[in-house]
């Protein structure tokens, strides 16, 4: 498992990617072209929240926190499709996840054999990348110790099996073909509670917003689920 984790580290220099462009070339629907403003304001520590109709089953229905976007390409993780494993099972050869049973999450299709995490920390974790606002990035060995340590449940922490790659200028293509809403992150909806009903929420947010006049960024002001 560690020789996968390490080895998703590649993605910096070298971001695996699906596409979802040749799939939505067929579906008119799609051609719809957003404005080169809602484009650039893609970057790490966004939303991309998938449309109604989006044609890629892999990403029906999914909300995807961007932790990279560059020149070279981008990456992130689907935060609301939880799977039955929980993380002393993920994790079983780290002491620090024994008796955890908090959920792992499918993180996207590429790289499924790999884990890595996402930590909110109000302290700087010297191991870990700082993503955006208190949200970590964790990849390596000793990184995952310290969440492990530092995160008791999952209201700071989770954990992603895969993630979502984009080549360079892939997931652009796909903003300017309607297929993403973009949202500024709260980083609590991360961690949210009841990650089954976050994009619904959103979408429905964005849908309303769309109804009363153009709002190409919007803010995600989601009340927190269930507790």
């Amino acid at each position: 498992m560690l020789a996968s984790v390490i080895a998703l580290l590649a993605f910096a220099t070298a971001p695996a990617a699906h596409s979802l462009g040749s799939a939505a070339a067929s579906r008119p629907e799609f051609a719809a072209v957003q404005s080169a403003r809602q484009v650039s304001r893609l970057a790490a520590g966004r939303f991309l929240v998938a449309r109604r109709d989006i044609p890629d089953p892999n990403f029906s229905e999914t909300v995807i926190v961007l932790v990279q976007h560059d020149a070279k390409g981008a990456m992130g993780f689907i935060i609301n499709r939880q799977t039955t494993m929980e993380v002393s099972r993920l994790l079983r050869d780290f002491k620090q996840a024994r008796g955890r049973s908090d959920p792992v999450y499918m993180g996207g299709p590429v790289s499924i054999a790999g884990a890595l995490g996402l930590i909110r920390s109000d302290k700087k974790l010297a191991d870990a990348r700082l993503v955006f606002a208190d949200v970590y990035l964790v990849s390596s060995k000793e990184a995952l110790e310290k969440a492990l340590t530092a995160s008791k449940d999952a209201k700071s922490l989770r954990m992603f099996l895969g993630y979502a790659g984009w080549g360079a200028g892939q997931l652009e293509g796909e903003v300017k073909m309607g297929m993403w809403h973009i949202f500024e992150v709260d980083p609590s909806v991360i961690f949210d509670s009841d990650p089954s009903s976050v994009w619904l929420r959103l979408i429905e947010q964005t849908e309303l917003r769309i109804a009363s006049g153009p709002a190409p960024l919007v803010d995600c002001g989601l009340s927190a689920g269930p507790s």
